[in-house]
C-alpha cells in the first residue's frame, strides 16, 4: 500500500472543496472523477462503462451505487454469484476503484431460499 501511495503522490492527484469563496485544504486523490463538477458524473458513467462486462448476473449501476442479484434455486446459481462478485473485485483492483465493502450486504428473499455466504475479496459479506 505505501508504493501505492508514494504513486499517487508523484502523479499528484489532489482535490479540494471550494463553496462561496472558502475553500478546503487539498487532499490526495488515488481514484475516481471529481465530485462536485458539471462533467463528474459524466466521466463517471464512462469509466465504469466496463463494469458489468464479464458479469453472468443482471447488475444496475444508479451514480456511485451497484446492485448485482439473480435468482437463485440452485449450489450453480449461488456459485455463479459468488463469481461475479470475484469479477466485480477483479475488475476494481485493475482500475484502482475499490467497492466499499463495508457497504455491501447480501439480501436472501423468499422463505425457501437458503442463506448462502458470499464474500468479496476476503471479507464475508454481511446479511
Amino acid at each position: 500500500m505505501a508504493s501505492f501511495q508514494k504513486l499517487v503522490e508523484e502523479h499528484g492527484r489532489r482535490q479540494r472543496v471550494c463553496i462561496d469563496g472558502y475553500k478546503s485544504t487539498w487532499k490526495v486523490v488515488s481514484s475516481g472523477v471529481p465530485q462536485g463538477s458539471v462533467l463528474g458524473p459524466i466521466l463517471f458513467l464512462i469509466f465504469i462503462n466496463d463494469l458489468d462486462s464479464k458479469l453472468i448476473s443482471s447488475i444496475i449501476k444508479f451514480a456511485d451505487d451497484t446492485k448485482l442479484f439473480d435468482i437463485v434455486n440452485t449450489d450453480v446459481d449461488r456459485e455463479i454469484i459468488q463469481h461475479d462478485l470475484s469479477q466485480l473485485v477483479d475488475w476494481s483492483d485493475k482500475w484502482l476503484m475499490p467497492f466499499n465493502i463495508s457497504k455491501c450486504v447480501v439480501l436472501h428473499l423468499g422463505k425457501s431460499n437458503r442463506e448462502y455466504d458470499y464474500d468479496m475479496g476476503d471479507t464475508k459479506l454481511s446479511l
